[in-house]
């Protein structure tokens, strides 16, 4: 009897707050779930040997360094090969200047090879080309994701419709097009706008761009036509300074693709005194030396890999599709 009555006066000092009728339940200790293991090759008590932890170190970084010799190595040759003389390349194309650094063939492929006229040229029509593809991108991404016509979603398709046509099948309507203007009648031969043009249709980045704004908040759209604002001044003062991210996405895939375009400059810019690199290389290579001819080509991937160090960390990081992902 006495170890029954003691029983409930044990627990009251252990919980005082419980009520003196009541006998608080006797708490057992919650066990913490063991986390699923992860499915793979091997098991949760292979990786804990110290043994596979080390071969598994191992093997990644092999591949990590494989990759890099696939990724970097031809870059590092070309720079190493661009400074080289033509016998030492051919007789020895690995090995680090065995007759010493000719710093020559970059002066003589900027002067006398002329790629000083022809990098101004294709600096031309990466601007032309960014600057039109982002001016459709943009107006066109705002028109059908803020403004939203009563046909968007017809429009949005017939866009997205135009990705699965390749670009061969266009190619010759479209220099029919450029060659007379169906209103204007006058031709874009050999002028830099038989290639902007062209290039601001590019419906990747349209749909890109209309799906970045499409997260952006709508309150804010509500607020600025309240507060009077236009179409035009809501373009200008309130989507444009939320859009950073995916116009500077927007802005590098333009200027890429139009520096190493081929094809359509070589249909459209005939004359050779206005033509890109990426016409004139090929022509340029039959005419000078091999060692000059590298140093050209390192000269013309200057600048994509200068943009691409420059905003590396948008382009790693692909802060502008965060939005165009999620929706």
């Amino acid at each position: 009897m006495s170890e029954s009555v003691q029983a409930p006066e044990k627990t009251r000092q252990s919980n005082p707050e419980a009520p003196a009728g009541r006998v608080a339940p006797a708490t057992a200790p919650r066990r913490r779930r063991a986390r699923p293991s992860e499915r793979g090759i091997l098991s949760d008590f292979d990786r804990a040997r110290p043994r596979t932890r080390w071969a598994m170190r191992t093997a990644q970084g092999l591949v990590l360094v494989m990759l890099l010799v696939a990724a970097i190595g031809p870059m590092l040759w070309l720079a190493k090969a661009a400074v080289t003389t033509t016998q030492d390349t051919l007789r020895t194309p690995l090995a680090l200047w065995p007759n010493g650094i000719d710093w020559a063939n970059l002066s003589t492929a900027w002067n006398e090879a002329e790629i000083s006229r022809y990098f101004t040229n294709t600096v031309w029509v990466a601007l032309g080309s960014w600057f039109c593809q982002l001016l459709v991108a943009t107006t066109g991404g705002y028109v059908l994701s803020v403004l939203r016509p009563r046909f968007s979603r017809l429009l949005t398709g017939a866009v997205l419709a135009t990705l699965f046509v390749p670009g061969v099948v266009v190619l010759v309507p479209l220099f029919l097009t450029v060659l007379e203007l169906p209103v204007l009648g006058t031709s874009l031969l050999n002028t830099y706008w038989a290639v902007w043009l062209p290039a601001g249709a590019n419906a990747f980045n349209l749909l890109l761009v209309k799906r970045f704004m499409d997260s952006l908040p709508r309150d804010v759209f509500e607020a600025a036509r309240m507060d009077g604002a236009g179409p035009f001044r809501m373009l200008v003062a309130v989507v444009l300074p939320m859009s950073k991210p995916i116009l500077g996405v927007v802005s590098i895939f333009a200027v890429l693709n139009a520096w190493k375009d081929f094809l359509w400059p070589l249909i459209v810019l005939p004359e050779p005194t206005i033509q890109p690199l990426s016409v004139r290389l090929p022509i340029i290579r039959d005419t000078v030396e091999l060692d000059v001819f590298l140093a050209a080509l390192l000269i013309s991937m200057a600048l994509p890999i200068a943009i691409f160090l420059a905003f590396q960390r948008l382009f790693l990081r692909n802060a502008g599709l965060g939005g165009a992902v999620k929706g």
